[in-house]
């Protein structure tokens, strides 16, 4: 026998969410708006509505051993090639800590073409069930023994690890002489950006620039003078765009800046800044350095190769306009 459930108003809702100890989310898809209870920032250590109401939050916290394997199950769910969403994964708390949770979706709403519109679920803390799990396999040693030492050398490799991991990351990832991210790294962001929007139906703007004229720089001046003009650039890059943009040294005066989630009105305001920054900030070097833009926004579906192909393109209508300027790629 069914009984009715009873009528929800707007407060009675908001108490709901307040009281429930799981952690409630909502996305909207069609407009990239993400709702999370109070009880989703306290678990992971954030006071309520903290965060921004996007899926970089989500994305954020997901542990970077287990992202990979949570977004192939969430697109394999959203695409229909599973009939469930339901993984456990750590996220990491405010302190850094990771915290097992167990992550449960269902979509509620999908358009005409069959795309998700709406999607509703919950994070529950499965943190102390993860870690009893652990203690259970060594109940018959002396727990106390095997966990001081373990702990111990664990550390020990951890710090070890950590240092020449992040070396190798440096030297992988980094151009030595302006520390921007080298060009084998950001082909590599460039494609997990552009499945990122493609999945999330968020913008992604694409810009190319290089310096004009620095050939002359260094036949007159010498190349350490050359040096201090990419060194600077880079300076100035770093300090002008966002934690969650890339910018990037793509091999000699040339530079490529991936702005996530930026349209292209957005990205020509972003450029127009650089354009007008890189003159002015190394005007002290007495060179009169100028840069010439172009920009592009990605399209529905579009190739990686044809993106870059029109921001080439729009460079070089930047160059043959006289340089110093900013254009938008067909």
């Amino acid at each position: 026998m069914s009984s009715k459930l009873p009528l929800f108003d707007s407060p009675a809702i908001e108490a709901l969410l307040e009281i429930i100890s799981d952690g409630i989310w909502f996305w909207h898809a069609d407009t990239g708006y993400v709702y999370r209870s109070p009880s989703w920032y306290l678990m992971l250590g954030h006071n309520p509505h903290s965060l921004e109401n996007s899926v970089f939050t989500w994305e954020s916290v997901i542990h970077s051993d287990d992202y990979p394997r949570v977004m192939k199950h969430f697109e394999q769910y959203i695409n229909g090639d599973s009939d469930k969403y339901e993984i456990e994964y750590r996220c990491i708390t405010s302190s850094g800590r990771p915290l097992w949770i167990k992550d449960s979706g269902l979509i509620v709403d999908r358009d005409a073409d069959g795309m998700v519109l709406r999607m509703m679920g919950a994070h529950k803390d499965i943190d102390a069930l993860k870690h009893l799990d652990e203690l259970n396999t060594y109940k018959k040693q002396s727990l106390q023994k095997i966990i001081d030492s373990r702990t111990q050398e664990l550390t020990r490799l951890n710090k070890v690890l950590a240092a020449k991991a992040a070396e190798a990351e440096r030297n992988a990832t980094t151009d030595y002489l302006t520390s921007l991210s080298n060009r084998f790294n950001f082909e590599q962001r460039l494609e997990s950006e552009i499945s990122r929007a493609q999945r999330f139906r968020e913008p992604l703007s694409l810009v190319v620039m290089d310096l004009d004229r620095f050939k002359q720089v260094n036949d007159r001046h010498g190349h350490p003078t050359g040096d201090k003009v990419l060194i600077s650039v880079g300076e100035v890059l770093r300090n002008k765009l966002r934690q969650i943009d890339v910018a990037s040294r793509w091999g000699g005066d040339e530079f490529a800046l991936l702005l996530p989630n930026t349209s292209l009105d957005h990205a020509l305001s972003v450029a127009e800044k650089l354009r007008t920054a890189i003159h002015s900030e190394l005007a002290p070097l007495g060179l009169n350095i100028s840069a010439s833009f172009g920009v592009v926004e990605l399209l529905k579906d579009e190739p990686q190769i044809d993106f870059m192909r029109r921001a080439d393109n729009a460079l070089y209508e930047s160059k043959n306009a006289g340089r110093n300027k900013v254009s938008v790629g067909n």
